[in-house]
This record gives C-alpha cells, sequence and structure tokens, in this order.
C-alpha cells in the first residue's frame, strides 16, 4: 500500500517494528494439539454458522487515545455474507482523515472500496488505501475468533504461561503466502484461558504499517449476544521502542456497543 495516511498511532508502530517480546518462557507440552485448542476456543464463544445465520450487524464504535479529543467514533455495519464493512465516522480525530471538516463514509465490498467525506467521493490512493486497511481490520478484528482456522493458517503450540494467576495455552498463528497470494501476513500469539477457553490476551503484527513481528498487547473482555460471546471491549499495549517493556496502561482502547443483527441491509444501506 503506498502513500497511506500516517499519523499518531501510525507513527508510534512504525518505531517498534522489527521489536521481538521476549514474554516470560513456557514449557513447551508437544503433546497439544494447537488446532484442537482453536477449536475449542471456537465452540467457547459460539459457532460460526449461528453467527453467519444472523446476517448481518451494526453497532457504535469507539477507538480511543487516552484523554479527551482523541478519538474516532463510527456506526459500524457488516455484512458476513462477501464479508462486507461499511462505517460512517461522525468523529474522526486519529485515523481517518485528522482535523477534517465532514463525516467520512467508508464502503469496502469485499473486493474494493469506496469512500466519501461531507458527501463528496474521494479517488485518491492514500483515502482509498486507508479504507482498505480499515475496512477489512474492523472487520476481522470482530470475527477474528472463528477466523483462526481459516485455509493457509499455521498453528504452533507455544506452552503453558500464567498472567496474574490465570493459566494460559499459547499458540501461534501465521498464515501461508502461498494461500494467502500476500507476501507478508499478519502473525498472532493467542493466550487461551485454560478454564473458559477465550482469547482473553493476544500478541499481533501490523506488517502493513512495518511491525512484522507480534508485538503489540491486545486485552479483549467478551459479551454475549444471541447466544455467542463477542469481542466488545479491547485494550491496546505498546512496546517501549528502547526496551520492549510493554506500556502499564493502555495505549488505546476500543470498545463496541448497542449491538444490532439480523438488519436486512440491502446496497442502499452500504451506499457511501
Amino acid at each position: 500500500m503506498k502513500k497511506v495516511m500516517i499519523n499518531k498511532t501510525f507513527n508510534i508502530l512504525l518505531v517498534i517494528a522489527g521489536l521481538i517480546l521476549i514474554g516470560p518462557a513456557g514449557v513447551a507440552r508437544q503433546s497439544e494439539d494447537p488446532a484442537q485448542l482453536i477449536a475449542e476456543m471456537e465452540k467457547a464463544v459460539g459457532n460460526w454458522d449461528d453467527l453467519y445465520a444472523l446476517k448481518d450487524v451494526q453497532f457504535d464504535y469507539n477507538y480511543q487515545y487516552p484523554g479527551p479529543g482523541t478519538q474516532d467514533q463510527s456506526v459500524e455495519k457488516y455484512v458476513f455474507e462477501g464479508e462486507k464493512s461499511w462505517a460512517k465516522y461522525a468523529v474522526h480525530q486519529i485515523n481517518v482523515a485528522p482535523n477534517t471538516p465532514g463525516e467520512v463514509i467508508q464502503y469496502y465490498d469485499g473486493s474494493s472500496a469506496k469512500v466519501s467525506q461531507a458527501g463528496k467521493e474521494l479517488t485518491d490512493e492514500a483515502s482509498v488505501g486507508l479504507a482498505v486497511f480499515l475496512r477489512k481490520a474492523n472487520y476481522f478484528w470482530f470475527v477474528m475468533n472463528f477466523k483462526l482456522r481459516d485455509p493457509g493458517t499455521v498453528h504452533k503450540y507455544l506452552g503453558e504461561e500464567s498472567v496474574n494467576g490465570v493459566k494460559y495455552d499459547k499458540v501461534s498463528v501465521g498464515y501461508e503466502s502461498e494461500v494467502t497470494g500476500k507476501p507478508e501476513n499478519d502473525a498472532y500469539i493467542v493466550f487461551i484461558n485454560q478454564e473458559t477457553k477465550l482469547i482473553d490476551r493476544f500478541f499481533f503484527s501490523l506488517p502493513a504499517m512495518g511491525v512484522k513481528q507480534p508485538v503489540i498487547l491486545m486485552e479483549v473482555d467478551y459479551t454475549e449476544y444471541e447466544g455467542l460471546k463477542l469481542p466488545t471491549t479491547r485494550r491496546a499495549y505498546m512496546p517501549d521502542p528502547k526496551t520492549g517493556k510493554l506500556s502499564t496502561s493502555p495505549s488505546i482502547v476500543q470498545t463496541s456497543t448497542n449491538l444490532k443483527f439480523n438488519n436486512g441491509f440491502s446496497d442502499d444501506d452500504l451506499k457511501i
């Protein structure tokens, strides 16, 4: 992606590119099947077929830096068939056209993106490229737990680790470039709670922004909707660019509220 908008978030990520965060060593249990652990997690959060049967979802999304006046607020709409992703930003102070007036609407139809601001379509490479990135990323965060065994995924068991008295099984998740068609793919180290089977925390990379190793920590809180456990709060922690030590307070907090399913969205509901 060329000339993608660079903002405060992306600058931080670029600074930490290449860092490898080394956590407390876990003792690998080679008898553990990582794919089976992922399958148990999927069962705990619900069934993909049950989510897919709900057809679509709408919710209010807040992407917040610490302190006032630093947030992106959007209404998000996803259609599961075709992985369509739409958003309207009433407040955009961080990633999306910061410090410029007018509502921003982004739409990704599963293959290409369109974007408008203040009712005018934007066709420049930076705006469209950012729309592709955010629409695909936001959709993935919502359905991530159902996609960790997609074709091309590669799993490795990394052992057990206790964090704040909670025992986890750690599994790395990577992708085969031959399957994804991308020269660089995201990488994850997911922590599966041995009691609840939920992924309470994970490390991730962001190669599109130059972060090639899973060094960013995400903590996740879940809420149950329609029998499914969905991630409604995520807290991201950035490592120090010199020491690799994680920040003690969240660098970014993402919250999803007012979830509504089976809205019957038409093409008219997803226009820019």
